[in-house]
């Protein structure tokens, strides 16, 4: 035969809650701490039960331009100053309760700035009992009566729990008793006076509908998270305050001097929840015992004075409580010993480390330290909310970064499903925790989009239910039966034997020494004695009969009852039963009408997003547009100024030269006026001038002695001037004026009236001398008049001799 190939052990599936579809928002509640003094600046108001709004601090706008914003935060209740530990634990942590007992987990933390108040709603003060005792003593008045004895339960190191016999369980307490270790607090012992008030909650407060035929067993543990490590707070071990010294790796160095605690490992079992491996966890019996256990551990916890608290938590406390149920059997006196009927639920109060500062704290050191852990853990705490919100509201399967702090790593079965998650975010109204406060709002308003999946119901174990008292009822009843007959009372009754209870009941017998052969009083007596005893003997037989024969018919009646009883159960459950068909039905019906309008919100989403999208886009555009249109107004504005700028410079410039053109115009026309008028009256002098002798050609020689008078203005150029290409100015006269001199009878002017009769040759050169006269006189003027750039361009006609 074939060796058997050996198969791969396959790997368990993840479990998932039946119904996924069914989610529950995280619950973030705010609780608003009072002011230390009254005269100190508020930055947070209460405007109604699920609104605040916060607004910055006086002289906060000096640094931030100006800006004054106020900004409201909703949340699903808001408690003010005012508001007491009982109506907080009412609405918060009373639900979580009811749902631990129940068979479900649950999960509370407090989460806030350092100085907001955290500690102080978990745990509470003196006097004034926080949400932790408040749940101890709720979760003890319910199951009081129901608790199984110490050890029938036992928690293994796997996360998971199992049942014991009552002997095994005495065995394990015998033996607990016998060990000289130190015990765990009875709630027996004298309260410690240093939190009596604390746990002295006169509530009374329980959960009303509890299974009464299962059996309860409460199991306490208490770690805390410090430098992203896990130490267990109930351990026996020798505890001191740790001072690692820390190397350029950031992590603590192991010497001779000093050796750290033992730090705790995370593992996952086999549902795939997360649990701390040797953690210590203790049974307790009472609330007494379970807040000692607490309180205990709480005196380890790391706490160290800050510029913002004296008392500041330096590390993350989870406090956990284990509630391990089973049902009872058919006869209701003991727990069933199958493991698939054992249900353990656990609730985790979680008092977080103060988000902080470290410029505010003045923190050095191993302090400095601390918070840049704190702060670390926190923010991957941030960051994994993030990522979830953003996988539920975008539909994307981002990797949440659980397993980036021990924090995250440790609670995110929570998160994926395995109960309820609820915060409460505390505040300081103070205006120098505005920007912490501001991030906490923030951060707060994220989470609450964050959906968790709900837990799954415990299944039912089948059994008939009132087990528990119908046992109790018959015991009782039984012993009230033995108590009418005189017999033993209070249970005594499973100690002895019937034939013991007829003995004590029969006189006694008397002595049956016979020492004389003549006595005849002995054996008449014992016969006497005995026939009494055989008579009391068929009497209490007889009796017993007919004890027997009621006590079988009460009992048939008792089962008649409770048949009938069943009977109407039975009725009750199948309408029960029907009501949640229909209800199942109902729902079905609801979900289908949840998905269609999810379907319908999805696509209404994506239609708003593509508007949106188009929105922006053309509020883009026509920003651009605006913004285009405004550089083309500015550049039409800057073109038109420098327009009108050269429109008027060139305006200024033309009329300038208008003038200028203008005046030299004129100045032209009165050149040319004078020059007229100048010729006119060189012509008048000339043509009026009497001439009796030749004139004579001016020498030389005269010219020099004699100098020319030039007139104080020059004399205008009978004709145009231009320019010569030499560089020189030209002069062409354009009107030619000739003189002609007739006279009436038609002969030639003589030169002198004196000489009425000159000869013929002397009249001909008279004339010529005349005509020579004028011009020379007229080129003699013009040549003064015009300067040394004048040329002729016109030579006086001369008449032929």
């Amino acid at each position: 035969m074939k060796a058997a190939r050996a198969k791969t052990p396959r790997r368990p599936a993840v479990k998932k809650p039946s119904n996924p579809s069914l989610k529950d928002p995280v619950g973030v509640y705010c609780r608003v701490r009072p002011l230390s003094r009254p005269d100190q600046e508020c930055c947070i108001e209460v405007i109604n039960e699920t609104t605040v709004q916060i607004h910055p601090p006086d002289g906060y706008r000096i640094f931030r331009n100006g800006e004054y914003r106020e900004t409201q935060y909703s949340f699903k209740e808001v408690f003010g100053t005012l508001v007491v530990q009982k109506e907080l634990f009412d609405v918060v942590a009373k639900p979580l309760v009811e749902d631990l007992i129940r068979g479900k987990n649950g999960l509370l933390f407090t989460y806030g700035v350092t100085g907001s108040g955290k500690t102080h709603t978990m745990t509470g003060s003196p006097g004034d009992g926080g949400l932790l005792p408040r749940c101890l003593d709720m979760i003890f008045n319910s199951i009081g009566p129901f608790q199984a004895k110490r050890f029938v339960f036992k928690l293994d190191d796997k996360n998971g729990v199992d049942v014991q016999c009552e002997v095994d369980a005495l065995l394990e307490r015998q033996k607990r008793d016998a060990m000289p270790v130190p015990k765990t607090p009875s709630g027996k012992r004298q309260i410690d006076p240093e939190f009596a008030d604390m746990i002295n909650v006169q509530d009374h407060c329980k959960v009303e509908e509890v299974d009464e035929d299962n059996v309860y067993s409460v199991f306490v543990s208490y770690i805390e998270i410090y430098n992203n490590y896990i130490y267990d707070l109930l351990e026996e071990a020798p505890f001191e305050p740790i001072k690692p010294k820390w190397n350029n790796c950031n992590t603590p160095v192991r010497n001779g001097d000093f050796i750290p605690p033992q730090s705790k490992i995370l593992r996952e079992d086999q549902n795939h929840n997360m649990y701390v491996t040797g953690c210590t966890e203790v049974e307790v019996k009472s609330t007494e015992e379970a807040f000692e256990v607490f309180w205990r551990g709480q005196k380890k916890r790391r706490i160290a004075n800050t510029q913002l608290n004296r008392e500041s938590s330096r590390s993350h406390s989870v406090f956990i409580i284990k509630l391990a149920q089973a049902p009872l059997d058919a006869d209701g006196d003991n727990v069933l010993q199958e493991k698939e009927q054992i249900t353990l639920s656990q609730l985790s109060l979680v008092d977080l480390a103060g988000s902080e500062r470290t410029n505010r704290t003045k923190a050095e050191g191993n302090r400095l330290r601390e918070a840049g852990n704190i702060n670390q853990s926190l923010m991957t705490l941030r960051t994994c909310i993030e990522v979830l919100r953003e996988n539920q509201m975008y539909g994307t399967n981002k990797m949440v970064p659980y397993r980036d702090s021990k924090l995250t790593h440790l609670f995110k079965n929570y998160f994926d499903g395995e109960g309820k998650v609820r915060m409460i975010v505390c505040v300081n109204p103070k205006a120098e925790d505005y920007e912490e406060s501001l991030q906490v709002m923030r951060f707060a308003e994220m989470t609450q989009e964050v959906e968790v999946a709900r837990p799954v119901d415990r299944p039912l174990c089948g059994l008939t239910p009132g087990r528990r008292f119908r046992n109790q009822a018959f015991r009782e009843e039984l012993s009230r039966k033995l108590e009418m007959r005189g017999g033993p009372i209070n249970g005594e009754t499973e100690e002895q034997s019937v034939s013991e209870m007829f003995l004590q009941n029969f006189p006694p017998l008397p002595s049956c020494e016979l020492l004389d052969v003549n006595d005849d009083q002995t054996l008449p007596k014992l016969i006497e004695v005995l026939e009494k005893r055989h008579k009391l003997r068929q009497m209490l037989s007889e009796e017993f009969a007919k004890n027997v024969l009621a006590f079988k018919t009460m009992l048939q009646d008792f089962d008649s009852s409770i048949v009938s009883k069943e009977n109407y159960i039975q009725g009750k459950l199948s309408e029960k039963e029907k009501t949640i068909a229909g209800q199942k039905m109902e729902l079905e019906r609801l979900e289908k009408k949840i998905k269609t309008l999810e379907y319908k919100i999805e696509i209404l989403e994506k239609t708003a997003t593509i508007y949106e999208e188009d929105k922006r886009n053309l509020q883009q555009e026509l920003e651009s547009k605006s913004q285009k249109l405004q550089r083309q107004a500015s550049d039409k504005r800057r073109l038109e100024a420098r327009l009108q700028g050269m429109v008027a410079e060139t305006t200024m410039k033309w009329e300038k030269e208008c003038e200028r053109r203008v005046a030299a115009k004129q100045l032209e026309m009165q050149n040319k006026l004078w020059v007229k008028d100048e010729k006119l009256k060189q012509l008048k002098a000339i043509v009026t001038e009497p001439k009796n002798e030749k004139p004579e050609r001016p020498s030389r020689e005269r010219d020099r002695e004699k100098p020319v008078q030039r007139s104080v203005s020059p004399s205008p150029a009978p004709g145009d001037v231009f320019k010569t290409r030499g560089g020189g100015q030209a002069v062409q006269f354009t009107e030619i004026e000739t003189l002609k001199q007739e006279s009436p009878t038609g002969r030639k002017r003589r030169s002198s009236p004196s000489n009425p009769d000159p000869p013929e040759g002397a009249a001909d050169s008279e004339w010529t001398d005349v005509e020579t006269r004028c011009s020379v006189a007229v080129e003699m003027r013009a040549g003064s008049a015009l300067g040394p750039g004048y040329q002729h361009h016109a030579q006086p006609k001369r008449r032929k001799p």
